[in-house]
C-alpha cells in the first residue's frame, strides 16, 4: 500500500514538472523580441518548404523536331583533348638513326661524325661492355617483369649498387631503371608538403617534376647566384624565428646540379656547403652531366672541387651518359638511401633495370677505374672544342671549357622563339649534310619553369680526333656565315 502511494506521488511530481516547463516556454515566447519571433517563423516555413518541395525539376519538353535534333547533333564538335600541333613541329619530325649511336652514326641514311650523343667516354660500342651485356642477356633474359620488391631484384642489381657505392666512396647506393625518374623520385621521397626547397632557376626538367610531385614550398634563386640564395635563406631564418613551432617540423633543402645540362656550367659547390652549415639545410646534388666526367677519377663535382662527399646529403646521377647504359642511381649514407627503398616511386613501382644493362654498367665502372686517364683525355678534348668554336659568326658559346656538352646560342635573337629555333635547325641540317651530326636542345616550352633560350648542343667524346673536332668547328662556322647573313 505504501509502494502504491509513493508511485502516485512520483507521477504527480512529473506531471507538475512538465506543466512548469510548458509555462516557462509560453512565458519566454511572450517575452521574446519581435525580430526573434519573425526569424524563427521564417526558418520554420523554410524547413516546411524544403520537406515538401521536389529535389529536382523535370526538364521541359523540347519542341524540336527529330530532323532538327539530328542536325544539331551533326553540327556539334567536341573540344579537342590536346591543342592542335602543326605537322612541321620538330617533335613530330625525327632524325632516324640506323645502327649504334657511337663515334660514327648513320642519321637519315647518311654516315656522320657524332657530336650529338652523350656517349662521353665512348663506352656505348665498347667490346668489353657489349660482351658482358650479351653474356648477361643469355643468362637472365631481356627484362625483369617486376619491381625490386616483387621478384625484380637480381644479384647483378645488388652488385651494381655495391660497386657504385664503392666508386663514389659512399655508404650505400640505390639504382633506378629510368634516368629521368631517379631525381624525380628522390626529391618527393624526402621533401613533403610544408617543407621548403631552394632551387636554382636553371634546374633541369627532371628536378622540376620531382619538386612538383613533392608539393613542397619552392623558392627559386638566380642561377649560380650565392648572394641571392643567401638572401632567401636569411628571409627564411627570420620567418623561422617568428614561428619556432612550425620551424621545428619544417625541413629545408637546396637542390642543384653539379654540371647544368641547360647551361653547361658548374655549380659553386664549396660556397653551397658553407651555406648549408650556416643555415642548417640539406643539399641534394644532381650529377648526371658531371658523373664520369669531372674529377681525377670521374667521381663528379665533389672530386672536382675537393669537397668531402659526406657534406652532401644526397647525390643522384643517371647512367645514360658517361656509363652508356640506362637508368640512374642515388648514393649517400645508408639511412638516407634505405628510405628510398620504401618511398622512391620509380624504385617501388617500375620494373627493375634489365640485368644486361646492369652488367654493362658494372663493366663500364671497371673501365673507368682501370683507366683514369680517360677523364684527362676527355677534359683536353672539351677545351679543344670550346676554343675552336670561339668567334663563330652570329653564335656565342655557352658553357665551361671542361663541359662535354656545350651550347651555341644566337648572339642576336630574331625576336621570335619559333624563328630562332628554325634558324638554328637550318645550321644543324647544313652540318648534317656535310657529315657532322649535331642536335638542338629540346624543351617542353609550356612546362618549363624558366625556359632556356634555343640552342644547338655540341657534344664532345673521347673518340673524336683533333682533325674531326676542327672539321666540325669549321663546318659550324661555315654554316653560320651562310645562314646568319
Amino acid at each position: 500500500m505504501t509502494f502504491g502511494a509513493g508511485h502516485v506521488t512520483q507521477e504527480t511530481k512529473m506531471a507538475s514538472g512538465q506543466q512548469w516547463v510548458l509555462v516557462e516556454m509560453v512565458q519566454a515566447f511572450y517575452e521574446a523580441p519581435a525580430y526573434h519571433l519573425i526569424l524563427e517563423g521564417i526558418l520554420i516555413l523554410w524547413i516546411i518548404r524544403l520537406l515538401f518541395s521536389k529535389t529536382y525539376k523535370l526538364q521541359e519538353r523540347s519542341d524540336l523536331t527529330e530532323k532538327e535534333k539530328e542536325e544539331l547533333i551533326e553540327e556539334w564538335q567536341p573540344e579537342p583533348l590536346v591543342p592542335p600541333v602543326p605537322k612541321d613541329h620538330p617533335s613530330l619530325n625525327y632524325d632516324i638513326v640506323t645502327g649504334p649511336p657511337s663515334h660514327n652514326i648513320i642519321v637519315n641514311g647518311k654516315e656522320c661524325i657524332n657530336f650529338a650523343s652523350f656517349n662521353f667516354l665512348g663506352l656505348l660500342d665498347n667490346e668489353r661492355v657489349k660482351h658482358k651485356a650479351l653474356a648477361s642477356l643469355k643468362k637472365y633474359g631481356v627484362g625483369t617483369c617486376g619491381p625490386r620488391g616483387f621478384y625484380g631484384t637480381f644479384d647483378v642489381h645488388l652488385e651494381l649498387e655495391e660497386r657504385l657505392a664503392k666508386f663514389m666512396r659512399t655508404e650505400e647506393a640505390i639504382i633506378y631503371s629510368y634516368g629521368f625518374a631517379t631525381i624525380a623520385s628522390a626529391i618527393p621521397a624526402y621533401s613533403k608538403r610544408g617543407d621548403i626547397v631552394f632551387v636554382d632557376e636553371a634546374a633541369c626538367f627532371s628536378i622540376q617534376k620531382g619538386l612538383q610531385a613533392s608539393r613542397s614550398f619552392i623558392k627559386y634563386f638566380k642561377h649560380n647566384d650565392m648572394e641571392d640564395l643567401e638572401r632567401l635563406l636569411k628571409e627564411q631564418e627570420m620567418e623561422d624565428q617568428r614561428n619556432p613551432r612550425k620551424a621545428r617540423v619544417t625541413r629545408r633543402f637546396i637542390v642543384v646540379e653539379g654540371l647544368y645540362v641547360n647551361t653547361a656550367d658548374v655549380c659553386p659547390l664549396p660556397e653551397l656547403v658553407k651555406l648549408k652549415y650556416k643555415y642548417k639545410v640539406r643539399i641534394f646534388l644532381e650529377e648526371s652531366m658531371s658523373f664520369g666526367v669531372l674529377g681525377e677519377h670521374g667521381r663528379g663535382v665533389t672530386e672536382h672541387f675537393g669537397v668531402n662527399i659526406d657534406d652532401i646529403d644526397l647525390i643522384s646521377a643517371n647512367m645514360e651518359n658517361a656509363v652508356a647504359s640506362i637508368g640512374g642511381f642515388c648514393c649517400g649514407r645508408s639511412f638516407v638511401i634505405d628510405h628510398q627503398r620504401l618511398s622512391g616511386q620509380g624504385y617501388c613501382f617500375s620494373a627493375s633495370l634489365p640485368p644486361m644493362l646492369a652488367a654493362a654498367a658494372i663493366e663500364a665502372l671497371n673501365i673507368m677505374e682501370e683507366d683514369p686517364d680517360i677523364f684527362v683525355i676527355l677534359g683536353d678534348k672539351c677545351k679543344h672544342v670550346h676554343k675552336a668554336l670561339q668567334g663563330t659568326p652570329g653564335l656565342k658559346v655557352v658553357g665551361e671549357s671542361f663541359a662535354p656538352a656545350l651550347h651555341l646560342q644566337l648572339e642576336k635573337s630574331t625576336g621570335s622563339r619559333d624563328s630562332d629555333v628554325k634558324t638554328l635547325r637550318s645550321i644543324v641540317d647544313y652540318c648534317l649534310d656535310r657529315g657532322i651530326a649535331l642536335t638542338q636542345a629540346r624543351y617542353l616550352d609550356k612546362e618549363e619553369k624558366f625556359l632556356p633560350p634555343p640552342s644547338i648542343r655540341v657534344v664532345v667524346t673521347v673518340e673524336q680526333s683533333s682533325e674531326e673536332m676542327e672539321k666540325a668547328a669549321s663546318c659550324i662556322r661555315e654554316a653560320a656565315a651562310a645562314i646568319l647573313k
